[in-house]
């Protein structure tokens, strides 16, 4: 009766006014004396407190004021109904440390009428804290609850299991095993809670449960509350979070767990519970330290199966020394999210977490990389199979879309690119599955490229071992290779000292016939107590280790296409690359169909060995080396033709028609910019959408519409994010289909609260005004007289931009012109010669051929540095010709202007310089000549066939250029040809009994030569033989004396004059006069021509 009347007592003072000097504060309207509306009486006069921005330092100062604990919740607009009179307080500002609540800063008393559905109000714990009391652990025992300085006891029939699992998580004792009947308190003087505690269970604090005044007659045993024992586990001291010695979280102190029954199972349990995959380990020795902290000694063990780990106890706890090796430790995996069910511990169906829901993989993208890496993570070896028909598959819950595009190198299944959106659904039937080659298969190559290449590693005991050896061969090798099911070996090798293990050693000096079938079943020496570092590691790499990448593009399923073989990544020559090759490439890696099959470096210029050359593939090929090649490393390329592809699933995200970070929403797919619809999209998307576009954490949908209609397909619709994605390709939505949305209004528009950080060149170029559009709308110049002369702009990232003018020069300006339809290039000008650009700078180091049809082709590095600013925008100077179907010809208008026309390259400059030099040998050749007659007028020389023939076809072909085959007369003979000086020595009247040239004696375009008798065939009687009719013996012999001389300056001349009509002919100008061209032409009229034209 005392212990009751005492409760009352306290009952009463807390619902009595507090005086505190003429102010009083009171909770009125609660559902006991620690909850209510706030009141205050000031000047003798009751009221209330408004404020809108009432949290939780206010409400700690009332609940202190009042003598009930701490502050649970800080309510406003009248939660306990609206109170009458003045409105006292008006937006009080706590810091919480107030002694009361109108020491806090305020407006003043009475400053503002507030209509009282604004009246504020509390909940107050009541109690300053809880404790068990008389059990076994820290975690058991009598509950009490701590009300001011007194301890009072709580009955068993006012809390239930949930309330006890409250209290357990709140005094970190880990999940409520029981709640007990106490002891009979009936004939003790004990002091009793007077509340009923209401919990669901799922609240942080004892405080925060809806509670409910109760009488203490009917109470006649205290509560007794059972704990499981433990707050929580950790890894510590470990390399990784997943790694090191366990700790055990008991009553609020941790400590080492000292366990003798620890083993694997165990361990596997607590890295699942730790959401650290599974257990990898179970390292001997201190290999994590012996802790400084308390040990607890116990047993860990689940009798509950399929229980959660929090469930299960640890029993007989005490804080003993751990006797040597019974401190628990463990090597988990650190890979979480994904598991294995319905089947054994390394096969069966693929489940993966989303949140805390575990549902089956779609298999529709599962493929052996994503599966080996699953199996690795599992500790499972690899995988050697998907296909397992019905096995496994049956199972409950949603069915995921996602697809894991794995290099096959990643550690964890999450380390894979992630793609779900615009997935298609999938039955419950087409789940995936896989069946890994197990733990017998206790070998592993490690950082490598592939599975098939790296460093050897061997699992002996359940711990992962290095292979050390100083006489490792290919026959080692072989054994290695055939237990992965990799093939064969391709390469024994020690790894340099800078990528040696750090792990234990498992093997030493392997010494393998090649047959064997397991490394285990070679002479080896096992040496796990050997020292680390003293030998070498070993390394394979087997002919199934190739494989094929992607380089250069800023996203998957685009880039250069690179191979690896024989342990090295090289590149493809574009030598016949074409649509049918490049479907190959996007099939292999997933990533639909070819788009395009990209030529001269598109994505870049690669390095080292390039592989492939001639590649001819129908298609139909699981693999780009089944295609028909040449062999490989044989080819005639270099990295300037390095073949790319872009595939059907590359992916790329932009707003339109606004600003970088606001405008219409649209995904590129399928090559080509479609719309995005709006239906049932959340702020969550809209902030993953701007997160993902670099534009800040939030953004709001517009429903003005004020971006735009969009012209292309709508292809995504129902897209919904988590908080769990980092990027748009990881949220589900509907799959992809071109008629998404059911009209434009639907259309996506979205503003972002930040702006875009640097942009990052795409590997493809949009338009400047529409959705499609031709290399030729996104290249121009600015800044020329007309539209054939100017800066270089081309249009990127949706903004026109410049060139760098590094290494650019004509053969980049002549694509540049002929893209544009302005002929050739003129000249090709840098340091900003049109004035300098605004805006990005897209491209550098250009390096065109000259050949190429587009810019695009030529290949470049994208400007992703300071290497360049617009001082050096390159430019170009075009000739003006126009584009048709036929070969360049000059407009019917040119363009430019006279001032233009005396603009000289360098390479016609050249050929005036060599022209001058041609005429200062005519001259040095003239003087010869005259004097070679005069010595030689009484001796003959000797006749060359040789060049008789020589330079006989090279005077036939000058003849027949300007006068044609018709056009020979009797006149143009050789004798008139080469005539010279005999011309005016001869007679004329013989000049006129020149023969005619037979028209049989030009057979295969050639003068028929006959050879001429060397001098000792000739006799005194037959020289008058050799006379030619109508040309005197004097001339003859003044004609062989020069002739050779003179043809030989003529072929220089006939080169000279063939290099510069050339360079005319590209330049596609007029000829200049004094030029060499125009030298040539006179000349040649000048000697060519009968006498009688000229």
């Amino acid at each position: 009766m005392k212990g009751y009347l005492s409760t009352l007592v306290s009952w009463l003072l807390l619902t009595i006014q507090i005086s505190l000097g003429d102010d009083e504060l009171k909770l009125t309207n609660g559902t006991g004396p620690c909850s209510g509306r706030v009141e205050i009486k000031h000047e003798n006069r009751w009221g209330t407190v408004c404020d809108g921005d009432w949290n939780r330092e206010d409400a700690e100062v009332v609940c202190k004021q009042v003598g009930c604990g701490s502050a649970v919740q800080a309510l406003n607009q009248a939660p306990f109904g609206e109170g009458s009179g003045p409105t006292w307080l008006y937006r009080v500002e706590c810091r919480g440390n107030e002694s009361a609540l109108w020491n806090c800063p305020h407006s003043g008393w009475d400053a503002f009428t507030c209509p009282h559905y604004f009246d504020v109000g509390v909940i107050c714990s009541g109690f300053s804290g809880l404790h068990l009391f008389g059990g076994d652990t820290a975690c058991s025992g009598h509950l009490k609850i701590k009300q001011e300085e007194t301890w009072t006891t709580v009955c068993y029939s006012h809390i239930d299991l949930s309330s006890a699992s409250v209290i357990c998580n709140e005094l970190r004792c880990g999940q409520a095993v029981d709640v007990l009947r106490g002891a009979d308190f009936r004939d003790r003087q004990e002091l009793i809670w007077q509340e009923e505690f209401h919990c669901v269970g799922n609240e942080t604090h004892l405080a925060h449960c809806p509670r409910m005044l109760q009488h203490s007659e009917a109470c006649s045993h205290g509560a007794y509350v059972l704990c499981s024992g433990y707050g929580g586990y950790r890894l510590v001291n470990g390399s990784t979070t997943c790694s090191g010695r366990v700790e055990l979280l008991h009553g609020g102190s941790w400590g080492t767990l000292c366990d003798y029954l620890w083993n694997f199972p165990a361990a596997n349990a607590l890295c699942q519970h730790l959401d650290c995959g599974v257990a990898l380990s179970i390292p001997d020795g201190q290999s994590f330290g012996k802790g400084n902290g308390s040990f607890w000694n116990g047993t860990f063990s689940c009798k509950k199966n399929g229980s959660y780990i929090r469930n299960c106890s640890v029993s007989v706890l005490d804080q003993n020394e751990c006797p040597a090796g019974n401190d628990a430790r463990v090597i988990c995996s650190g890979c979480p999210g994904s598991r294995l069910v319905n089947g054994t511990t390394c096969s069966g169906r693929v489940e993966i977490r989303h949140g805390d829901t575990w549902g089956r993989l779609c298999r529709s993208h599962w493929n052996l990389q994503a599966a080996s890496v699953l199996c690795h993570q599992l500790n499972c070896g690899y995988a050697k199979s998907i296909q397992t028909g019905d096995s496994f598959v049956d199972g409950n819950g949603p069915v995921w879309r996602d697809a894991f595009h794995c290099e096959g190198t990643e550690s964890c299944l999450w380390d894979c690119a992630q793609l779900t959106l615009g997935n298609p659904t999938c039955s419950a039937k087409e789940v995936a599955t896989v069946v890994c080659s197990g733990l017998a298969e206790s070998l592993r190559l490690s950082d490598g490229q592939s599975r098939c290449d790296g460093r050897v590693e061997i699992s002996l005991h359940g711990m992962w071992g290095r292979v050390l050896d100083d006489d490792w061969n290919i026959k080692d090798a072989h054994v290695v290779c055939r237990q992965l099911q990799c093939g064969i070996a391709k390469r024994a090798f020690y790894l340099p000292r800078s990528k040696r293990g750090i792990g234990p050693v498992g093997l030493r000096s392997v010494q393998c016939d090649g047959n064997e079938t397991q490394l285990v079943h070679c002479k080896t020496s096992h040496s796990q107590a050997l020292s680390t570092g003293v030998a070498e590691d070993v390394g394979v790499i087997c002919s199934e280790s190739q494989k094929i990448r992607l380089v250069n593009g800023t996203k998957r399923c685009a880039g250069r296409v690179e191979l690896y073989h024989d342990g090295i990544w090289g590149t493809i020559c574009d030598d016949n690359w074409d649509l049918s090759d490049a479907n190959v490439v996007c099939k292999q890696l997933g990533c639909g169909y070819a788009i395009k099959a990209l030529h001269s470096a598109h994505y870049g210029e690669g390095s080292g060995q390039i592989w492939l050359d001639d590649v001819n593939c129908t298609g139909s090929e699981s693999s780009l080396w089944a295609c028909p090649s040449r062999e490989r490393g044989h080819h005639n390329c270099q990295h300037k033709e390095d073949a790319g592809v872009l595939c059907s699933e590359f992916l790329a995200l932009r707003l339109v028609n606004g600003s970088d970070c606001a405008g219409r929403l649209e995904v590129f797919y399928n090559g080509t910019w479609g719309s995005i619809c709006s239906n049932r999209m959340s702020q969550l998307t809209v902030v993953t959408v701007c997160k993902h576009l670099n534009c800040g954490d939030g953004g709001v949908i517009e429903r003005d519409f004020k971006y735009g209609r969009g012209s292309g397909p709508t292809w995504l619709d129902h897209i919904a994010c988590t908080e769990q994605h980092s990027s748009l390709w990881q949220c589900q939505s509907d799959p992809w289909d071109p008629q998404s949305c059911n009209n434009r209004a639907e259309e996506t528009h979205i503003s972002c609260t930040g702006r875009k950080g640097t942009m990052t060149p795409a590997t493809f170029t949009e338009c400047p005004n529409s959705t499609s559009c031709s290399d030729r709308e996104k290249l121009r110049v600015v800044g020329g007289e007309d539209a054939c002369s100017g800066r270089v702009e081309i249009w990127n990232q949706g903004s026109w931009g410049t060139v760098c003018d590094d290494f650019w020069d004509v053969a980049d300006a002549n694509v540049v012109c002929r893209q544009l339809g302005c002929g050739s290039a003129v000249s090709a000008l840098s340091e900003a010669a049109f004035g300098e650009g605004t805006g990005p700078i897209w491209l550098e180091k250009v390096h065109c051929k000259g050949t190429e049809l587009s810019l695009w082709d030529c290949p470049s590095k994208p400007m992703l540095g300071k290497n360049c600013n617009h001082k050096e925008d390159a430019a170009v100077n075009c000739s003006g010709v126009t584009e048709t179907t036929a070969p360049f010809t000059r407009a019917a208008s040119p363009r430019r202007s006279v001032a233009d026309n005396m603009r000289v390259s360098t390479p016609v400059i050249l050929c005036i310089i060599l022209g001058a030099l041609i005429c200062l040998i005519l001259a040095i050749l003239v003087g010869q000549i005259q004097k070679a007659r005069a010595q030689q007028r009484g001796s003959r020389l000797s006749y060359d066939p040789f060049n008789e023939v020589v330079y006989e076809e090279i005077d036939y072909k000058l003849m027949k250029e300007h006068q044609g085959m018709s056009g020979l007369s009797e006149g143009s003979t050789n004798e008139r040809f080469y005539g010279g000086d005999c011309d005016k020595e001869s007679d004329p009247e013989a000049i006129q009994e020149v023969p005619p040239l037979p028209g049989n004696n030009l057979e295969g375009g050639y003068d028929d030569v006959t050879e001429a008798p060397g001098p000792e065939d000739a006799s005194p009687s037959g020289q008058n033989e050799q006379k030619i009719i109508g040309v005197s013996e004097e001339c003859d012999r003044n004609k062989d004396s020069w002739k050779g001389e003179a043809r030989r300056a003529l072929l220089l001349i006939f080169i000279a004059y063939s290099y510069c009509t050339k360079l005319r002919e590209n330049q596609g100008g007029a000829y200049l006069k004094g030029s060499p061209r125009f030298y040539l032409i006179t000349t040649r009229k000048k000697c060519y021509l009968p006498a009688s034209s000229r």
